[in-house]
């Protein structure tokens, strides 16, 4: 019975972020969802600044803590380790999901209008394409472990998960970061950059910055020099020609 009910939450997180990502590719993008990065009513400057970091600092903090190894061994004295992913899926979508409930728009200044039709499609394609790239990303290291449905199910099945094996499919034979890259085409690449959008952009791209660091000192941690020669070899967001493997 309760590897059912961990079977179930995981499930529900799951759906949570699917539907939650989907919508932020919208908000991003001013594309089909009621409320985008640039829709809503205005407010005061200082009003929209102060929500908006805090916003985007309450994602990044939550994602960074909960994302180390030292807090999942703590953690996992809480919470059972089977649901320990799913319940950092659930913490970053909510923190996801108030982000883009509460964004404030910034209309003025706009840093750039593209109004040549090839260049704006150049830019929408550039937009979809990261989007992609971040998809295909997940499915080369095991989405459904990345978003914790693989455990609950072995749980349930009553297997043990074999132990973190170091691979570099496809795309990361190439970039070591390819689900940032994806994030930061999706995050730039668009044909109006307002105030607003631009203070979100180069937010997440700091953080991302600050995410890989500490994402690679665990790596090196657990997988040792194997890791720093990938490290060596393989750009981190940008391929290097002739060094990719």
């Amino acid at each position: 019975m309760r590897a059912f009910l961990a079977v179930t939450y995981g499930a529900a997180p799951y759906v949570f972020f699917l539907v939650t990502f989907l919508y932020a590719i919208g908000f991003v993008g001013n594309a089909v969802v009621p409320k985008s990065i640039d829709s809503g009513a205005p407010v005061p400057l200082a009003e929209a600044l102060i929500v908006n970091l805090l916003l985007l600092g309450l994602f990044a903090v939550q994602h960074s803590v909960m994302a180390r190894p030292a807090f999942k061994r703590w953690w996992t004295r809480i919470v059972p380790e089977p649901i320990e992913r799913s319940t950092y899926v659930l913490a970053a979508t909510l923190a996801l999901a108030l982000l883009l409930w509460q964004w404030r728009p910034i209309a003025d200044p706009v840093i750039w209008t593209v109004e040549n039709r090839t260049a704006v499609l150049a830019l929408n394609a550039v937009f979809w394409l990261g989007w992609a790239v971040l998809l295909t990303s997940t499915f080369l290291i095991n989405h459904f472990e990345l978003f914790g449905l693989r455990q609950v199910f072995a749980r349930l099945l009553g297997r043990t998960l074999p132990a973190p094996e170091f691979r570099t499919p496809f795309l990361y034979r190439h970039v070591r970061h390819p689900i940032y890259l994806g994030f930061l085409l999706g995050f730039w690449a668009t044909p109006q950059m307002t105030a607003g959008h631009l203070l979100f952009a180069v937010a997440t791209t700091g953080y991302i910055l600050i995410g890989i660091y500490f994402e690679e000192r665990d790596l090196i941690a657990q997988f040792g020099n194997r890791y720093r020669r990938y490290r060596e070899q393989v750009g981190m967001l940008l391929p290097w020609p002739g060094r990719s493997r």
